[in-house]
């Protein structure tokens, strides 16, 4: 799986429950990073919901083409993993699994019902785990006088970088997260705010949500 672009994934691990002519659909969303994850995830809501009759799937992973998988587990084909897939492609939704578990009610849906139950549970369980915008950034650190602090904060919000921990000691030490193209024009810019006093040491790249 590359790493070396902006992605959206789902923030944090939500459910949602649906019920649909009795059948009781309750689906799962998980941010995860593998597929290996992904199937422990999987076997684990299987564990959970062990008197359930089904428990489908679907995942994608970033890669230069998405990886993507999905099972009906036991389904009529294409109408279970594939709509919960559908919901994931059509929020272009990278590094994230959906589980839906169907305790049947005794009535048959249909092909419509079930493309129905397990798109509307995978959908109102994306939209309660929340989408978050996953920005590749620099880290860079630097350690300024408290009487610039004021100053340096307001240029990196005009900027529109990301301001992480703040540490006060003798100084007020600072974790600022740029994009890659901009660290070196912003350790120029601290730079020139302090005279050539301020040197901003690169951290390392790592991605930052923000919410969508």
């Amino acid at each position: 799986m590359t790493q070396n672009t902006d992605y959206i994934s789902v923030g944090k691990i939500a459910t949602a429950e649906y019920i649909e002519k009795k059948s009781r659909f309750i689906a799962t969303v998980y941010p995860i990073n593998s597929e290996e994850e992904a199937f422990s995830l999987i076997n684990a809501e299987k564990k959970k919901y062990w008197d359930a009759r089904h428990t489908c799937y679907a995942f994608r992973l970033k890669a230069a083409v998405p990886y993507e998988k999905y099972g009906d587990d036991g389904e009529p084909s294409g109408t279970a993993g594939l709509p919960i897939l559908d919901v994931l492609k059509g929020r272009e939704v990278l590094n994230c699994l959906i589980t839906v578990t169907r305790y049947f009610g005794g009535v048959l849906l249909g092909t419509g019902g079930l493309v129905r139950a397990y798109s509307t549970s995978a959908k109102q369980a994306l939209e309660n785990g929340g989408l978050v915008k996953k920005l590749l950034y620099r880290e860079s650190r630097i350690a300024i006088d408290y009487s610039l602090l004021g100053k340096i904060e307001h240029t990196i919000e005009k900027k529109g970088y990301i301001q992480g921990e703040k540490v006060f000691t003798d100084k007020v030490g600072l974790s600022v997260f740029t994009p890659e193209e901009e660290a070196e024009s912003f350790a120029l810019e601290m730079e020139n705010i302090t005279n050539g006093a301020l040197k901003a040491e690169k951290g390392d790249i790592k991605y930052i949500e923000v919410p969508l």
